[in-house]
């Protein structure tokens, strides 16, 4: 036991022990002998590893931490790994402003290559600075950085005290989570659960590759309506006001509402496009909104999810004019036929969006086909969440999984599924089932990106060289990555010939991996013992943000591949804000990184922060003035003090347990809070299970503590000695334990002092009688604060002896503070207690020693 306990270092010594004595190890054969009901495993979140952590991140983290030490203190075998997302756009672009790096897949190999830059945040933001290099040489970066940014997470998450098990640790972009995904892939599509095909796709021009709907995010930008005419066969026009009048040699048709009177007379005839001169017809839809500009729109290929919608269930043609590169492509629609048509379109090929734009309404303003000037609005418009440029619509050929948007029996199902997951708040499932029935089309997982799991397929060639059907590969040969892998049954010869075959080069979105969490970390069919151990998972615990994306997907794979859910319980973290109730965010460039406030404050005091709020609550935190984390170390340091207070008196002359009427109540009112903590984890409100101890603790320190020190000091009987030291070590050997989840590293630290042993791996408290406390504490407390005003209004010391007082209290009050006279009276140097009967407690009569004025 230090002379002076600290916090300071607390977090290098007892980490460094865990990690020598694998007091977080999953305890195999434990597990084998328990069954599946008596292990809890966590499906924990893999952060992306593209950067640095947030306070975010410790925030959700430290919740699902708090849950995984109350169950192994309960008894149960954890199985607590780590992963790290390491694949996707996030550490593209990571490498290419770290390296001044951009990948070029028709550049050769080079073996000896070494980036212009070695570090340096956003050393190389534009593509224009950055070199271009072959996609393995561009891989191999991505690989190196990630290892690299993953080290320093650990390094983060083991200081904050994660209770995970190091050795369970996965990468996403591993052999193993490449394999699960291909191998889960594989079977989708054996199943007719993956497909592929050409389709409006959502698309981000500044990537170059299609984008999910669970990715969007909507921000209001600046635009303009731009009124433009359309030509009736008699002479007459029609106008709609439009936002993007670049795209107007796209359009295929003028849409209204089926009840709006004014275009009802239109409907089945056909009007001619302004500049362009195509045939175009006026069609009803029950989308078109009678009061959005003049109340008839012209349906484009595509400007927003809207014309997919009416271009899908109207049977409209396909004039897709806008490139992956987001520029007008050259050759024009071939419903352009006229001379002067083909000639406007010839001046906007090759233009950006932006360019387009504004040389058609010059050309519009020419022709008289523009009326009046354009009318500045704001709205709101869809963004990849990653990405700075609006997104455009344009057609591919991509790779689809079944989600239950166009099938219904599917979509129940999930909903089904989402009943019978414990989300914890409860509101929260309320946000899944909005997003599956909210759900427009199959979720796309191809992107046209480089480091990401591969998709496991290559495709014949006819002799035309054009592509037939998919080749697949055995799972016994995955993972497997065809643009470097030779097909089945054909040798590297033959790839990208007339009869041969080619390699898909398309990689999974990121999710299409992460949605497999449960199945890697559990050794999905490479190790079936473990995988039956640990699935279905005890929690899924993430941010709210991600329910759309990491939640639902997860949810959608398991129902695919093992038809129940991944995980009975679901714990839903809010968000971080700033005092200004603004949502951190990297974007907004308002959030914290966590190294230096844990290395300011201590972990535990930032895990008390985290711990003080429940789950689905949303935490401000102000880094200039973080008063809960202050409040948590206050707490941390007073633990540590004082159990070496405790610890300090002597030993009992005799053996004995709580005798006194005093010491009994404590432990009764401790054995309440402690049914009363087991609840709170139980139902995953660590929130109220830190309040409630934490009040007693205080209790404890405040009254308790100072009641009864002259007693354990050896004042009285050797048994009434006995009793308090026995009460206080009692005491201290509970609150250590219902402490340990929130402040493991204090917590850690006092139980060494006199036990063998981890406190983390200790039993958790149980009550110990089932006596309910009578409230002695509180009455003998208030007794005690008075006779501390009286010396204070006297301007004496506390120390100052009273010759005489009298307690004045209803008789049931009175009764219970005659049980702890002596305490009370010994504390409070008090020579005669006196007692009378009274409306309310108070002190009178308070006689302070002559000799101390």
């Amino acid at each position: 036991m230090p002379d002076k306990p600290a916090l300071e270092g607390l977090e290098s010594k007892w980490g460094a022990v865990w990690q020598n004595d694998g007091t977080y190890d999953f305890d195999r054969s434990a597990a084998v002998a328990a069954g599946p009901s008596g292990v809890f495993s966590i499906d924990t979140p893999p952060p992306t590893a593209s950067g640095s952590l947030h306070i975010g991140h410790v925030f959700s983290y430290t919740h699902m931490d708090l849950s995984a030490r109350f169950r192994r203190m309960r008894g149960d075998q954890i199985f607590y790994p780590m992963g790290w997302d390491d694949n996707g756009l996030p550490t593209e672009r990571r490498v290419q402003n770290y390296y001044g790096v951009r990948c070029d897949p028709s550049i050769a190999y080079d073996a000896d290559f070494v980036p212009p830059l070695e570090g340096g945040e956003n050393a190389s933001s534009k593509a224009a600075d950055q070199v271009p290099i072959s996609r393995r040489n561009f891989i191999e970066l991505c690989e190196r950085l990630t290892i690299e940014d993953e080290k320093q997470f650990e390094d983060v998450w083991r200081t904050l005290g994660l209770s995970v098990d190091w050795s369970q640790t996965y990468r996403t972009i591993g052999d193993d989570a490449q394999t699960v995904a291909q191998r889960a892939f594989l079977r989708n599509l054996a199943r007719g659960e993956a497909y592929q095909a050409d389709a409006p796709t959502l698309w981000d021009i500044t990537f170059r590759t299609a984008v999910a709907q669970a990715e969007l995010e909507d921000k209001e930008q600046p635009a303009a309506y731009h009124r433009v005419a359309f030509h009736r066969p008699d002479g007459t026009d029609v106008h709609i006001e439009t936002t993007r009048p670049e795209l107007l040699p796209a359009c295929v048709a003028l849409v209204a509402h089926p009840d709006d009177e004014r275009y009802q007379h239109l409907f089945g005839t056909t009007v001619t496009t302004p500049l362009f001169e195509v045939e175009v017809p006026v069609v009803a839809h029950h989308l078109a909104q009678k009061d959005k500009g003049s109340g008839i729109a012209m349906i484009c290929t595509f400007g927003d999810v809207t014309d997919v919608v009416w271009w899908r269930e109207l049977d409209l043609p396909n004039r897709t004019v806008i490139g992956s590169d987001g520029r007008l492509v050259a050759d024009a629609p071939e419903a352009i036929t006229s001379a002067p048509g083909r000639a406007f379109y010839e001046e906007l090929a090759g233009k950006t969006v932006f360019s387009a734009k504004k040389r058609i309404v010059e050309l519009l303003g020419g022709s008289g086909e523009m009326i009046g000037e354009p009318r500045p609005i704001t709205h709101s418009v869809k963004f990849f969440e990653k990405g700075d440029r609006p997104l455009e619509i344009i057609s591919t050929r991509q790779w689809y999984i079944r989600n239950g948007a166009r099938d219904a029996e599917l979509r129940d199902t999930l909903v089904e599924r989402g009943k019978q997951i414990g989300f914890t708040p409860e509101h929260m499932r309320v946000r899944y089932e909005n997003w599956v029935g909210g759900l427009t089309g199959d979720w796309l997982i191809s992107r046209q990106r480089f480091f990401g799991v591969p998709i496991p397929v290559w495709y014949s060639l006819d002799d035309n060289g054009d592509r037939g059907e998919p080749i697949v590969p055995d799972e016994s040969a995955l993972p497997v990555d065809p643009s470097t892998d030779t097909a089945p049954g054909y040798d590297e010869s033959q790839r990208g010939v007339a009869g041969g075959f080619a390699g898909e080069v398309d990689i999974m979105d990121t999710w299409a991996t992460s949605s497999l969490t449960p199945q890697i970390a559990g050794g999905w069919e490479r190790d079936p013992e473990l995988f039956d151990l640990v699935f279905p998972y005890s929690l899924r615990s993430q941010g709210q943000d991600i329910i759309r994306t990491w939640l639902f997907s997860t949810v959608l794979r398991s129902q695919l591949e093992h038809g129940t859910v991944p995980w009975t319980n679901a714990g839903i973290s809010g968000f971080i804000v700033d005092p200004d109730r603004k949502k951190m965010s990297k974007s907004k460039g308002n959030v914290v990184t966590p190294a230096a406030m844990l290395d300011q404050h201590g972990s535990d005091a930032v895990r008390y922060w985290a711990a003080s709020s429940r789950l689905g609550t949303d935490a401000a935190f102000d880094p200039q003035n973080p008063k809960q984390i202050k409040i948590g170390r206050r707490l941390a340091i007073k633990v540590l003090n004082a159990a070496k207070f405790v610890y300090s008196f002597p030993e009992p002359a005799v053996d004995g347990g709580a005798i006194n009427d005093l010491d009994a109540d404590l432990l009764a009112e401790l054995d309440r809070v402690v049914g009363i903590a087991t609840e709170a984890f139980e139902s995953f409100d660590h929130a109220r299970a830190l309040e409630t101890t934490e009040h007693f603790f205080w209790t404890f320190c405040d009254d308790y503590l100072e009641l009864v020190k002259e007693r354990a000091y050896g004042a009285g009987t050797p048994e009434e000695q006995a009793s308090a030291v026995t009460t206080l070590r009692t005491a201290v050997d509970v609150l250590l334990r219902l402490f340990a989840p929130f402040i493991p590293f204090a917590t850690e630290e006092v139980w060494s002092w006199t036990h063998e042993g981890s406190v983390h791996t200790a039993p958790w408290p149980t009550p110990s009688s089932d006596a309910a406390p009578r409230g002695i504490l509180p009455a003998v407390s208030a007794a005690l604060i008075g006779i501390r005003r009286a010396k204070t209004d006297a301007k004496a010391s506390q120390k100052t002896p009273v010759d005489s007082a009298t307690i004045v209290a209803p008789a049931a009050s009175l009764a219970l503070v005659r049980l702890a006279g002596a305490d009370l009276a010994a504390v409070g140097r008090i020579a005669a207690l006196d007692f009378a009967e009274g409306d309310d407690l108070a002190v009178v009569d308070v006689v302070l020693s002559e000799t101390d004025g």
